[in-house]
């Protein structure tokens, strides 16, 4: 899941990188006045820009915002306070542009996932169809580097539940290298860190790695730490099962990406595990919660889960979702085995016990 929502960033961020690569090569030639209109021209109809600012040695684009269109579950589809190009002066005029750097202060991105599965965001930029005649971009535009300072960004989920499930990371701070438009070819490197909100306590994320958009390869490690098990039940339980009262996961997991082919091996720690009442026969994670809830007192109030997501990315059967739900589950099952066991013969010995008294009370 969090990696198709990073893909779907980064696709955004690129489009976004594009429009800005050649208000920079036009910058030449058009007043700020002039620029100011077509960046919001190329934005959308729904787009504000405060003001652009064109120096010798870069671009100033203030106060940019994308408004959502109707039925989104967030006001704005992009805001960004502040958004720098600097140019390679020295390849402005050449058939190929360069950027030496893209600087995106204080942005706030909402991503929308809907009952089918889709990921949609900035749908008024990306969605809408191209007009008859649109000018061709340049051959080749290389940006050495972009830059995130203080992101946000809103996920919502519609496919779990009627009323979209929303995650929201803040603080986020990126850089991306080596990024090639329009081919996406060639690896870039990321680097990215920010904060998971959650009902009682805030968690750590980071990605780390480099991937190629246009082959969708790519070698990167996810690291969330001490993340509320709240904000993120809906991904690992179902709706029937036992809920979560309070509770952080730990979870590591290194991806790669060959060919469509996902291998994806990872450690997951659920710590301080605090289930909502629902009776001795409640489930959790496919699990009885009694096993799961006993199995936390004797590891110490954590469980740590190894497990290996493998699938491919274009099998229309293949679901991130539902396979780490079920590996991690298969997971805890092997490790909580004996106690499960355990369970078992006693509600076996019950049984039985409660059929002898009622065959003495009834004489059968």
């Amino acid at each position: 899941m969090q990696k198709k929502i990073l893909e779907r960033i980064l696709l955004a961020v690129v489009s976004v990188v594009l429009l800005l690569a050649l208000a920079a090569a036009a910058a030449l030639h058009y007043g700020a006045e002039a620029l100011k209109s077509r960046v919001e021209e190329a934005l959308g109809p729904d787009s504000e820009v405060g003001a652009v600012n064109v120096a010798w040695t870069s671009i100033v684009i203030d106060d940019v915002r994308i408004r959502a269109p109707a039925g989104w579950p967030a006001q704005d589809a992009l805001r960004a306070k502040r958004i720098v190009v600097v140019p390679d002066l020295n390849e402005l005029l050449s058939a190929s542009v360069r950027i030496n750097r893209i600087i995106v202060e204080d942005a706030y991105l909402s991503v929308l996932r809907t009952r089918e599965g889709r990921m949609r965001l900035l749908p008024d930029m990306l969605e809408r169809p191209r007009k008859a005649g649109t000018e061709a971009a340049p051959r080749d535009i290389l940006i050495r580097a972009i830059q995130l300072r203080g992101g946000v960004v809103e996920f919502f989920d519609a496919s779990i539940r009627a009323t979209p499930h929303k995650m929201r990371m803040e603080q986020i701070h990126g850089d991306l290298t080596k990024l090639r438009l329009p081919a996406l070819t060639g690896r870039s490197d990321l680097l990215l860190t920010g904060k998971l909100k959650g009902a009682r306590t805030d968690g750590k994320l980071a990605f780390k790695g480099w991937m190629e958009l246009a082959t969708k390869n790519s070698e990167l490690s996810m690291e969330l730490e001490n993340v509320d098990l709240v904000t993120m039940q809906p991904y690992l339980i179902k709706a029937s099962e036992t809920g979560v009262r309070r509770g952080t996961l730990d979870l590591k997991l290194r991806s790669t990406v060959r060919n469509q082919q996902l291998h994806a091996p990872g450690t997951l720690t659920l710590k301080g595990l605090e289930l909502e009442s629902s009776g001795p026969l409640g489930t959790f994670m496919g699990m009885p919660r009694q096993a799961v809830l006993a199995g936390m007192k004797d590891r110490k109030d954590r469980i740590m889960v190894p497990f290996t997501l493998d699938g491919r990315l274009d099998d229309p059967q293949f679901s991130l979702n539902d396979s780490l739900a079920r590996r991690i589950g298969a997971g805890m099952a092997g490790l909580l085995g004996i106690t499960i066991e355990g369970l078992a013969r006693e509600a076996g010995s019950a049984a039985q016990g409660i059929g002898g008294a009622m065959r003495k009370l009834f004489g059968k």
